[in-house]
């Protein structure tokens, strides 16, 4: 008979590629992760890891049972839920997956809301960029709902069956630190966005491709002295007097002192933030949590 627990764990090591980041992921050592993996090829007679010294890679078969795997632990998950709604203690799940800003901002407000509060329902929360949180959609994956953005039009490509359900659009800003001497809301030229250090995404993400197009499209060549991908330590660092930066409008919500917000109407960039359903997510709870989100301040003002 299968264990449950080994195809949770082939399930992990076929995702992430090593014994070491799956058993991270559990809470088990890699040692054990191997004695896993042995036990599950042992069980099914099924060679699943080609080994070396220094490394495991999956066969095809682990592919192939993998993606069959996923299909079954969420079958049995289900069945467990039917179990314990039968003696009237079941306790319904909705996995949801968010980018930091959002995470930061938003989904604390919904975990408040007294909807969410039940000792029936329960929000568990992933956070990562969406290039994380997307894989998790597919069918028999480890999220129900994805809340993502998307700069310009750079990709998205989504697992079959995954539906969008539209947010709103989240401008970028142009922010330099308050000891520069410019107004709130005052114009600041091309010219002098060309003199000055700049804080930019990290590059060879997608996000930072569309970032250079924009600014290259302006004719601006910045002089790059920090790259961040976390809004917050980069709006710290505009406070502190380190370079200039276009952070999103939601992860400016609560703005450190010493950041004024500038126009340069040449530069115009926005993110398009969506709700995304898995195929095989809790209908209701899902459709609930998407109303929940466009109730959001943040959301209901963009």
């Amino acid at each position: 008979m299968l264990n449950l627990n080994h195809l949770r764990t082939l399930v992990e090591v076929v995702r992430l590629g090593s014994f070491t980041a799956a058993g991270n992921r559990l809470g088990y050592t890699a040692s054990a992760v191997s004695q896993q993996m042995s036990a599950l090829e042992k069980a099914t007679n099924i060679r699943l890891f080609v080994r070396s010294a220094r490394s495991v890679h999956p066969t095809q078969a682990a592919h192939a049972m993998g993606q069959q795997a996923l299909k079954l632990l969420r079958d049995a998950d289900n069945l467990l839920a039917a179990g314990l709604a039968a003696g009237g203690s079941a306790v319904r799940e909705l996995r949801v997956g968010a980018f930091p800003s959002v995470a930061t901002f938003v989904l604390s407000q919904i975990v408040e809301m007294p909807h969410w509060q039940v000792p029936s329902v329960q929000v568990k929360i992933s956070i990562g960029e969406p290039s994380a949180v997307v894989p998790g959609l597919r069918v028999g994956g480890e999220l129900d709902v994805g809340i993502v953005y998307q700069v310009g039009e750079s990709g998205l490509a989504l697992p079959q069956g995954v539906s969008r359900h539209w947010l709103g659009e989240d401008p970028y800003k142009v922010v330099v630190p308050a000891g520069w001497g410019f107004a709130h809301g005052s114009r600041m030229s091309l010219e002098a966005l060309n003199d000055v250090p700049w804080i930019l995404h990290l590059r060879g993400s997608s996000d930072a491709n569309v970032f250079d197009f924009v600014l290259a499209n302006a004719g601006l060549h910045p002089r790059v002295v920090a790259s961040s991908d976390d809004f917050n330590a980069t709006l710290r660092l505009i406070a502190a007097g380190h370079g200039v930066a276009m952070v999103p409008q939601l992860a400016m919500t609560e703005c450190p002192a010493g950041v004024v917000e500038v126009e340069v109407p040449e530069i115009a960039l926005t993110r398009k933030l969506m709700a995304l359903c898995a195929e095989d997510a809790p209908a209701d709870l899902a459709e609930n949590f998407v109303d929940a989100l466009r109730g959001v301040d943040e959301f209901r003002n963009m």
